[in-house]
This record gives structure tokens, C-alpha cells and sequence, in this order.
């Protein structure tokens, strides 16, 4: 008898350790905390294809994210520029391809940059990209679609990877 209730005791003791515990823990959402950056997004493929990419486990950061994955060789985006570019657009919430230019066979240009009819994204993450480069921007929902529209979710971060094809001076 006096086994059962040393063995009671030590279950209730136990009990309420962990309970204790676990109420000054924070819980567990399974959300990532770490805000994204830029080497956390995985791209394969060469200029000129359609790319894979890998969406990270972090959580979007509210800045424009800018990283050249092939330095181009050709002449630069400036604003006031034409850019001539191929586009993949990934979304980032579900890890879905949402538009594709490679895909399309048909390059977009992007006039005027800096003041083009396009996401702020673009305008400010394709200035600096040359000719025969390959860029990631990830785009914050401020400088993307903000409360969704174009077939894009309400807040949505939205991944591109975009080619350099080709750039003319502004006229």
C-alpha cells in the first residue's frame, strides 16, 4: 500500500512539474519565426529556362529582397529604360508557379522603368540587372499586389526570378 501511494505521489509531483512547464512555455505553431533571406531561396536552372525554385521554412520579411544569381554581361536597367526580361512568378504562401514567361516563349518588357505600369517591386528590383542576368526578387506584399487582385491571394509575398534578354536606352 504504502508502494501504490509513494508511486501516486511521485505521478502527481510529476504531473504537475510538467504542467508547470508547460504553461510557462510558449507554444508550439509550427510557424517559422526567422525572417527570410535572400540565400535561404533555392533556384536552379540556367539563363534563358524555366527555373526551380524552393520557397524556404522562414516568414517573409517586409523588404524588397534583391539577389543576382548570374551576373549578366550585357548592358545595364536603368530607369527610363526599356527591359526586355523573361519571368517565373512563384507565390510564396503556397509554393506555387503562378505565371511564367519561359513558358509562355514570349519575354515582357517592362518601359520606362522606374515609373513602368508594374509592381513597385519590379520597378525598384530590376534597376541594376543586366543582359544575359538571372535576379530574385522577392516581393513584399507593399511593393507587390497588397490586398490581392490579378489573380494573387490578399497579402501575398511573391517570388520572381527574372532574365536580363535585353535592354534599350530610353528614346
Amino acid at each position: 500500500m504504502r508502494n501504490v501511494l509513494l508511486i501516486a505521489s511521485l505521478a502527481l509531483v510529476a504531473a504537475t512539474g510538467l504542467a508547470g512547464c508547460g504553461s510557462s512555455a510558449q507554444p508550439s505553431t509550427g510557424a517559422p519565426t526567422a525572417p527570410c533571406k535572400a540565400d535561404d531561396f533555392k533556384v536552379t536552372g540556367d539563363f534563358g529556362s524555366a527555373p526551380k525554385v524552393e520557397i524556404p521554412a522562414c516568414k517573409p520579411t517586409d523588404e524588397l529582397i534583391v539577389k543576382d544569381l548570374v551576373q549578366g554581361t550585357g548592358a545595364e536597367v536603368k530607369a527610363g529604360t526599356t527591359a526586355t526580361v523573361n519571368y517565373q512568378l512563384t507565390t510564396f504562401s503556397d509554393k506555387k508557379v503562378l505565371d511564367s514567361s519561359f513558358e509562355r516563349g514570349e519575354p515582357f518588357d517592362v518601359e520606362n522603368v522606374g515609373s513602368a505600369p508594374v509592381i513597385d517591386g519590379w520597378n525598384e528590383g530590376i534597376v541594376g540587372l543586366k543582359e544575359k542576368g538571372r535576379r530574385l526578387l522577392v516581393v513584399p506584399p507593399a511593393k507587390g499586389y497588397g490586398q490581392g487582385g490579378q489573380g494573387i491571394k490578399p497579402n501575398e509575398t511573391l517570388v520572381f526570378v527574372i532574365d536580363g534578354v535585353k535592354v534599350t536606352p530610353a528614346a
